[in-house]
């Protein structure tokens, strides 16, 4: 089926990195407060773990149970990374790993890196989102109520939010153009390396199935979400980054949740599964499942 442009998408995309690119003249020319910097930072890890944490490990995988405080933070900063709320995000992000690679795949890396990283988002696809496959989340009240507020969500903590704390410093205009846009786009970017550079390029220990690889150099730029042949494996794990020294945040944020009672039940694959995969991958006798 023919695709055509998404122009709300698109012209969202072009400002927000035009403001972007207006935030880096404000910093070097206008006013380069730490407090709209840190505030830069510290946005840019909340909403981050909300995509990595919640959408994607929580949501759209759920590998481990979280108390409804935690779920409504993953909620409110998720819509803030504008990515589409956690209901839509998890029903793309399913179909992706049920048909990785194929014409269904929303972000299929065989039709191009660029298509992978951001040309899927600038297309309006004309198959309807399909929710079967998230019939667990669209039973969650407090999926459904962000679901519907997403926008309204999007635009308070993204963008008014910032911008009123800016007033405490002295520096409202920077704390928009900073921490709305310039730390949006550079989480987008570390969003959407995972659809292109972890299909793109890395090693492949644990399956040879799919495009899937592991990539240190990802997993810094993702909070941990690098280590995608390990993930497309091991689906149902909470773990990213398996080993102790991985580099993954959003693991031992999971895991520290659990400690003082926030997050429990955290799903992790047996050891002697994962030496049989890594075994049957370097005999070249790799099975389903």
């Amino acid at each position: 089926m023919a695709q055509r442009l998404d122009w709300t998408n698109l012209v969202f995309l072009a400002l927000g990195h035009a403001l972007a690119a207006a935030a880096l003249l404000w910093l070097a020319l206008v006013q380069a407060s730490p407090w709209t910097i840190g505030l830069g930072f510290l946005w840019f890890a909340l909403c981050g773990v909300s995509i990595t944490g919640g959408y994607h490990r929580l949501f759209a995988h759920p590998t481990y149970k979280a108390h409804p405080v935690l779920r409504l933070f993953y909620l409110v900063f998720g819509a803030a990374a504008v990515q589409n709320s956690a209901l839509k995000w998890s029903a793309d992000h399913r179909v992706h790993h049920a048909k990785t690679d194929k014409d269904e795949d929303p972000y299929n890396i065989t039709r191009g890196f660029w298509w992978a990283h951001i040309g899927w988002v600038l297309y309006r696809d004309p198959r309807e989102i399909d929710t079967r496959s998230v019939k667990d989340l669209s039973s969650d009240p407090l999926i459904v109520w962000q679901d519907k507020h997403y926008v309204a969500l999007a635009v308070l903590f993204s963008g008014l939010v910032p911008l009123g704390l800016g007033f405490l410093w002295g520096d409202p205009i920077g704390a928009l153009l900073v921490v709305g846009f310039l730390r949006l786009v550079a989480l987008w970017h570390a969003t959407f390396a995972i659809n292109s550079f972890a299909h793109w390029i890395g090693t492949q220990p644990y399956s040879t199935a799919n495009s899937a690889r592991d990539s240190v150099v990802t997993a810094l730029i993702s909070m941990g979400e690098g280590y995608h042949n390990f993930h497309h494996r091991f689906q149902t794990d909470y773990r990213n980054g398996v080993r102790w020294y991985h580099f993954d945040p959003t693991k031992w944020f999971v895991w520290t949740m659990e400690k003082v009672g926030v997050t429990s039940d955290l799903r992790r694959v047996s050891p002697e599964a994962i030496a049989r995969a890594r075994a049957q991958v370097l005999a070249g006798s790799e099975s389903a499942g």
